[in-house]
């Protein structure tokens, strides 16, 4: 597993960032398709696409830095701005990218006093092929968002050769849901975790796809905002139920911990479980609400020829 892309001198381009523009451009198309359609903004819905892009960008950055900071702690200043910038090196949040697209979204929709929901179900595609495309790119860079070391049979060994178990993972960490030391050992005089984890990757692309389907039949509604919260229900639930159950990352609470070679591989309950929670609760009433609420037609598209080559624009 090679987590570059292509490399001409010192300049490398990541399949991460590959493998996730793909899934985002797809989605957009669908979106924009969708968006013509329903006799929407096309124009509009384009340059909020291109800004969701970026400031999602900036939140998923921002997020992880604030919830890692562990890993930049002790980096001198000024270097330390630039790993915080450097994407490249890897390290998103895909909350803070679902947060700073949002927020691209609502001013947006206030200011040209659009219906946020309207413009919001239409995104979740892309969200949701962001996420597989995301998730196998961790797969490429090798052991990236790894998993608990498990005794299932589902435990995957990865190759000697996964990039992040050489860069940090066999350190002793004083935090013991986090130390996977004991189970690393020197081959060819570099140390390699050899022990079987969940292949937490894996269950996030599986999540993505689960979402991408689901999001078809969710896009169907005439119900403004329910694919919307649809999405952010399930995939809440699927985040936390499946992938960050057996996920390596630090517990917020520590209710319960099974992790070794003869045990399950479990940790109890993560910062993004117990932000979940009330999520989960959130988007349960809203949808609700929603369901209460009579349906609503989508915009009538005027059909008219545009010798400028222009989008229809919607009555």
């Amino acid at each position: 597993m090679n987590p570059v892309f292509l490399q001409i001198g010192t300049f490398t381009i990541a399949w991460y960032g590959v493998l996730i523009t793909l899934g985002i451009v797809i989605g957009a198309w669908l979106g924009t398709r969708m968006a013509r359609q329903r006799g929407l903004n096309v124009n509009l819905f384009s340059d909020m696409i291109l800004w969701m892009i970026i400031w999602g960008l900036v939140g998923a950055r921002l997020v992880f830095v604030l919830t890692s900071w562990g890993q930049f702690a002790d980096i001198p200043f000024p270097r330390v701005i630039l790993d915080i910038i450097n994407l490249r090196a890897g390290g998103i949040s895909i909350h803070g990218g679902l947060i700073g697209g949002i927020l691209v979204l609502i001013y947006y929709t206030r200011r040209y006093k659009l219906n946020f929901y309207q413009y919001a179900d239409l995104c979740v595609p892309g969200v949701a092929f962001g996420i597989i495309g995301g998730r196998l790119g961790n797969i490429m860079n090798g052991t990236d968002t790894v998993g608990r070391v498990t005794n299932w049979a589902v435990g995957y060994r990865w190759p000697d050769s996964a990039r992040a178990f050489h860069n940090g993972m066999c350190q002793p960490n004083p935090n013991p849901n986090m130390d996977l030391s004991k189970y690393c050992q020197d081959i060819g005089g570099q140390m390699v975790m050899t022990a079987p984890v969940h292949f937490t990757q894996l269950y996030g692309v599986i999540i993505g796809i689960i979402l991408a389907v689901a999001s078809y039949y969710w896009l169907r509604s005439h119900k403004p905002g329910w694919t919307f919260w649809q999405f952010w229900l399930w995939y809440s639930v699927l985040r936390a139920g499946w992938e960050e159950t057996f996920r390596l990352n630090p517990l917020t609470f520590n209710s319960y911990l099974s992790q070794g070679l003869d045990k399950a591989g479990i940790g109890l309950f993560t910062d993004t479980q117990v932000i979940s929670i009330p999520l989960i609760i959130v988007c349960i009433v809203m949808l609700i609400r929603l369901r209460k609420q009579p349906d609503s037609p989508f915009p009538a598209e005027v059909k008219v020829d545009s010798p400028a080559g222009g989008q229809p624009q919607p009555r």
